[in-house]
C-alpha cells in the first residue's frame, strides 16, 4: 500500500539535498549544459520548479499544464535565471507542494496528469520524489545514481517495469539486481524472454534513459526501450 505521507517526508528530504548541492552552484555552472540533450542546469531546476506547481494543479483539481506549448515556454523563460532567483522559485514551489500535501484529501482518489494518463492521488508524491531524485542526477554536479536511496531505487525500477509491462516494442524481459530481487517488464513484442542483470543503478539508469545499458549482462540482444 502506497504511504503519501511517508512519500512526502521523502519529497521534502531529496528536495533539501538539491537545494544544497544547487546552492552551490554559481551563474556560470547554472548556464553550463546538463546531461540532458539541450538543456542546461538552469533548464532542469526551471522545470523542477513548474513541476510542482502543475503537481499541485494536479492535487487540486486542475490540469497538470495549460498546454505543452506554455510548459514548454515557462521553461524557456525561467532557464536563464540568474542562481538566486531559482533557488527562490524552486524553494517556493516545493514548499506550495508540500503545503497541497498536507491539505486534507481524498487520497484514493483518481487525479489526471499529462496526456491522458491517469493514477491514484496517493502516488503523486512519489511521482514528485522521482522528478527531484532523477533530475538532481541530471544536473550532473557529483550525485549519481548510485547516490540514491535504495528504497527510491527499488521502487523507481518497480514503476518502470511496470510501465513497460506488455508494450508492444518490449520483449519479455526478466531483471535482476544480483542481490535477489527480481522484476519482470515487457512481453509486447515478439522475442524473448530477455535476461537482464545489473546493480539496481545500472538498470535504472537504463529502464529511466539514463544509461546506454552496456554495463548489464544479457543473454541476447537488450530490448530497446520507448523513450518516456
Amino acid at each position: 500500500m502506497i504511504d503519501h505521507a511517508h512519500d512526502l517526508a521523502c519529497v521534502r528530504d531529496a528536495t533539501e539535498r538539491l537545494l544544497n548541492a544547487v546552492a552551490d552552484l554559481d551563474n556560470a555552472s547554472l548556464s553550463e549544459p546538463s546531461r540532458l540533450p539541450g538543456w542546461t542546469r538552469g533548464h532542469v531546476v526551471a522545470h523542477l520548479a513548474r513541476n510542482a506547481d502543475a503537481l499541485v494543479n494536479v492535487l487540486e483539481g486542475r490540469p497538470m499544464y495549460a498546454s505543452t506549448e506554455v510548459r514548454d515556454a515557462d521553461i524557456e523563460r525561467d532557464a536563464p535565471r540568474p542562481l538566486d532567483a531559482q533557488l527562490a522559485d524552486l524553494r517556493e514551489s516545493a514548499a506550495r507542494f508540500q503545503a497541497a500535501g498536507a491539505a486534507p484529501a481524498d487520497w484514493t482518489r483518481t487525479v489526471e496528469l499529462r496526456n491522458g494518463v491517469t493514477d491514484s492521488a496517493s502516488r503523486v508524491p512519489f511521482r514528485r520524489w522521482a522528478e527531484v531524485a532523477l533530475h538532481h542526477v541530471d544536473l550532473g554536479i557529483g550525485y549519481d545514481l548510485e547516490d540514491l536511496p535504495a528504497e527510491f531505487a527499488e521502487r523507481e525500477i518497480d514503476f518502470l517495469a511496470d510501465r513497460f509491462a506488455g508494450h508492444k516494442e518490449v520483449p519479455s524481459t526478466g531483471l535482476a539486481a544480483g542481490d535477489g530481487r527480481t522484476w519482470t517488464t515487457g512481453g509486447g513484442a515478439e522475442g524473448g524472454p530477455v535476461a537482464v542483470e545489473g546493480t539496481a543503478a545500472d538498470l535504472l539508469g537504463w529502464l529511466a534513459g539514463r544509461r546506454d545499458g552496456s554495463a548489464l549482462t544479457t543473454n541476447g540482444p537488450l530490448p530497446k526501450l520507448p523513450p518516456l
